[in-house]
C-alpha cells in the first residue's frame, strides 16, 4: 500500500471525459498544480468545466510537443492512444506519461484487486465486491465499470479494499500498480484496431502484475501466466478437478460443484448467473477472496450466500423472457469474439435444443476465426447485421449463416421465425455498438424492446 507524500509537479491531463474530469477533481482536491486539454477542437461542455475549475488553463486541439514538454507529467485518458508520434515524442524528452490508475496506486492507502481479461471482469469485478460486501467486508467497484478510481480518493469514504476492473487502455499508462491481488481472466483477440497484434495486446493487459504481491490465474488459458512481473504466489482457476489449493469443478454423480481442492464449496445449479463461463467468473471471483481471506478476515460462508444472491450484470448473459417456449438471452456486452464464444459455449451445455446466434455492428479489425470454429461446432444458425455484416459473413461458414440483414430488428425477426420450443435465440454481437447505437447499453436496450414486441 502506498501514501502520499509531497507533489510539487505540474500535471497537464490530456481527455476531458469521465476519467479525466475524475483526474483533475483529484489534483484539485489535493492542490496540486495542473492544466487542463481535450484533443477535440469543440467541446460542448467547456464553460461548465471552467466554471468547476476556475482559474486553471483549458486548451482544446491535441498540444504539439513543444508545449507538452512543459509539463512534469501528461495524464492521459485510456480512450486517447498514447502510442501516436507526440506523445512518444514527449516521452523521448523526460515528460512521464501517465493515467488515473498510476496516480491512484501512488495514493491509495486500502488493499488492491486488481482484475483485466478480454471477457468476464466487470462480471468478476461486481461479484468479488458483492460478496465481500456480504461477508461484512467494505468493497468498492471501481475502475472500468464506471466509477473512476480516483473518485474515491477524492472524497472521504470508509473502504476495507478496492476492486478495480482495469483496461488494456488504462494498464498501458499504468508504470507500478503494485496490487496486493492481480489476475488476467483470459485473453483473446480485442482492440485490434489500436494494438499492432495480439503480443503487443498481451503485453499491455500484462502490467497488472507490476510488483503485484498475489497472482490469480486461468489454468485453462496459458496466456494469464504472469510474464514480465512474478508475484510471490499465485491461485489458479479453472474447469477442470482443482490442485489443492486451487479452485475447479467436482462432481457428486451428476450434480457439478465449485470447489476449492477437495473441499465441495456449492452447488453449480444454486448460482443465479448461467452457463459454464459464469461457473469460470464465480471460481475466479472465489480465487481472488481467497488471497486476502487471512487479511481482511473474510467469512467464506457469507461469501458464498452473495455468490447464491448475484443476479449477473445488465446486457451479460442476461435472461430476457420465455417466449412460446423459447429463451431470448441480451448479451449486448459481447463486444469482441471472445466474449462472444465465451457465451455460445457457456450456454451450449445447458441448452436443451438448438443454439440460435444475433452478431454484427463494427468489427474493430477482428478476424473472427474462434468465432468461426465455435459456430461450426455449436449454434445452429447465425443472424448478422450491421455494417460490417458482408466482413463476418466472409468469415463464418456459410453453412452456420442463414441470414444477413440491415438492422438488429430485421436479425432477430428472422431468427424467432426459425427457433422453436426448447430454443435459445442469442444477441451476442462480437463486434462494438457504434454504427447504429450509442454505446453496447442502448444496443441491449433496444434489443429488449424489439424482443418484448414479438409477444
Amino acid at each position: 500500500m502506498t501514501t502520499a507524500t509531497v507533489n510539487n509537479k505540474h500535471y497537464l491531463i490530456v481527455g476531458l471525459g469521465l476519467t479525466g474530469l475524475s483526474c483533475a477533481r483529484f489534483c484539485q482536491s489535493r492542490g496540486y498544480k495542473f492544466s487542463l486539454c481535450d484533443t477535440r477542437t469543440e467541446l460542448p461542455t467547456i464553460e461548465s468545466i471552467r466554471s468547476e475549475f476556475p482559474g486553471v488553463g483549458i486548451a482544446l486541439g491535441l498540444p504539439d510537443v513543444e508545449t507538452l514538454s512543459q509539463y512534469d507529467e501528461l495524464v492521459v485518458s485510456p480512450g486517447i492512444n498514447v502510442n501516436t508520434p507526440v506523445f512518444i515524442a514527449a516521452a523521448e524528452r523526460g515528460v512521464t506519461i501517465s493515467g488515473d490508475v498510476q496516480l491512484f496506486a501512488e495514493h491509495r492507502t486500502q488493499p488492491v484487486i486488481a482484475i483485466t481479461g478480454s471477457n468476464g471482469k466487470s462480471t468478476v469485478t461486481s461479484l468479488v465486491a458483492d460478496m465481500l460486501n456480504a461477508a461484512g467486508v467494505k468493497a468498492a467497484a471501481c475502475g472500468n465499470i464506471g466509477v473512476p478510481v480516483l473518485d474515491l480518493l477524492t472524497e472521504p469514504t470508509n473502504i476495507d479494499v478496492y476492486v478495480a476492473e482495469l483496461s488494456s487502455f488504462q494498464l498501458e499508462t499504468t508504470r507500478n500498480l503494485r496490487a496486493e491481488v492481480a489476475g488476467i481472466l483470459n485473453i483473446s483477440p480485442d482492440h485490434m484496431d489500436r494494438y499492432a497484434g495480439m503480443a503487443d495486446y498481451e503485453r499491455a493487459k500484462q502490467r497488472i502484475f507490476q510488483n503485484a504481491k498475489h497472482a490469480v490465474i486461468n489454468g485453462d488459458d496459458d496466456h494469464t501466466l504472469p510474464a514480465l512481473s512474478v508475484p510471490q504466489s499465485s491461485t489458479e482457476f479453472s474447469l477442470r478437478s482443482p490442485a489443492s489449493n486451487d479452485f475447479g469443478i467436482t462432481y457428486e454423480g451428476d450434480e457439478l460443484w465449485l470447489a476449492h481442492g477437495s473441499e465441495r464449496l456449492i452447488k453449480a445449479s444454486e448460482l443465479s448467473i448461467r452457463g459454464m463461463h459464469n461457473v469460470a467468473n464465480a471460481l475466479a471471483a472465489l480465487a481472488f477472496i481467497d488471497a486476502l481471506k487471512a487479511d481482511l478476515n473474510i467469512d467464506l460462508e457469507k461469501c458464498l450466500d452473495g455468490l447464491k444472491n448475484f443476479k449477473g450484470l445488465d446486457h451479460r448473459c442476461q435472461h430476457v423472457t420465455l417466449l412460446k417456449g423459447v429463451e431470448y438471452i441480451n448479451d449486448s456486452k459481447g463486444t469482441n469474439e471472445g466474449s462472444t464464444v465465451a457465451a455460445i459455449q457457456g450456454l451450449e451445455p445447458v441448452t436443451s435444443g438448438d443454439l440460435w446466434l444475433i452478431a454484427g455492428g463494427e468489427s474493430k479489425g477482428q478476424t473472427f476465426a474462434e468465432l468461426a470454429a465455435a459456430c461450426e461446432k455449436q449454434v445452429a444458425g447465425v443472424y448478422l447485421y450491421g455494417a460490417d455484416r458482408a466482413i463476418m459473413q466472409s468469415a463464418l461458414p456459410a453453412t452456420v449463416v442463414n441470414g444477413v440483414f440491415n438492422t438488429l430488428a430485421e436479425a432477430l425477426a428472422a431468427a424467432s421465425e426459425n427457433a422453436a420450443a426448447g430454443d435459445t435465440v442469442l444477441f451476442s454481437p462480437a463486434c462494438a455498438s457504434f454504427d447504429q447505437f450509442r454505446n453496447y447499453v442502448h444496443r441491449g436496450e433496444f434489443f429488449r424492446s424489439c424482443v418484448e414486441a414479438l409477444s
